[in-house]
């Protein structure tokens, strides 16, 4: 481990709510976590949906189902991985739940066509720009964007080879963050700027999703000489 990743926290004992948890990058997610020993609680609209999903995560990967609002109050940490088009209206309805919290949002705000995937503005500037825009006592950080969900569900794939590029304006969250990355087996947090920044991090999952297309594969990214 380089110097530059020693001096993260111990976050084996923080719980982890996935709002949108039913959808494959919330459960690939859920998956992971439970898998590396921490408390996950998928949440839905629906808690039986939520539930369902949770007992469909597979052997050795324990999780609970709520509604949003419960896996907001509850957890410690939540991540961000419901649809774009209701990331905003999902956010203003959990404002209260989700204050004081560290809130991850791995949402990629991306449309399709014909042509492939692209990135669409955000009036904000990005997801995460928006979800902190929304939460004002809440503290943001986005990451997680270009985790394969066919992965991360993978019972075959012991190992997620990949970085995460973290971004947030708070140290203190974004090491947490970049910590709780290093919980999954492979997988390792960089910091990758301030949260103004996390506008070419979302749309990147554009190219990536190019890449995966022409290679037939399940991309991730390594940075080099960190």
């Amino acid at each position: 481990m380089s110097t530059q990743h020693a001096d993260l926290p111990d976050v084996s004992g923080l719980s982890i709510g996935i709002l949108g948890g039913t959808g494959d990058q919330g459960k690939g997610l859920a998956r992971r976590f439970a898998l590396a020993g921490h408390e996950v609680i998928i949440g839905s609209r629906s808690a039986e949906r939520a539930q369902q999903a949770a007992d469909s995560l597979g052997e050795g990967a324990t999780a609970r189902g709520a509604e949003n609002a419960a896996v907001a109050r509850e957890a410690d940490v939540v991540i961000v991985a419901v649809p774009w088009d209701g990331h905003k209206a999902t956010l203003e309805s959990l404002r209260d739940e989700l204050a004081g919290k560290i809130v991850i949002d791995c949402v990629n705000p991306l449309g399709f066509d014909k042509q492939g995937a692209y990135a669409l503005p955000v009036e904000e500037g990005s997801a995460a720009q928006q979800a902190a825009a929304v939460l004002p006592d809440s503290t943001v950080v986005a990451a997680f964007h270009h985790v394969s969900a066919v992965v991360l569900l993978d019972p075959e794939i012991d190992q997620v080879d990949l970085d995460v590029l973290v971004l947030g304006d708070d140290r203190e969250a974004t090491n947490t963050v970049q910590a709780l990355a290093a919980r999954v087996k492979g997988m390792r947090g960089v910091y990758g700027g301030r949260l103004r920044n996390a506008h070419q991090i979302e749309a990147l999952t554009a190219n990536l999703i190019s890449i995966n297309r022409r290679y037939k594969a399940h991309a991730g990214l390594r940075v080099t000489d960190v």
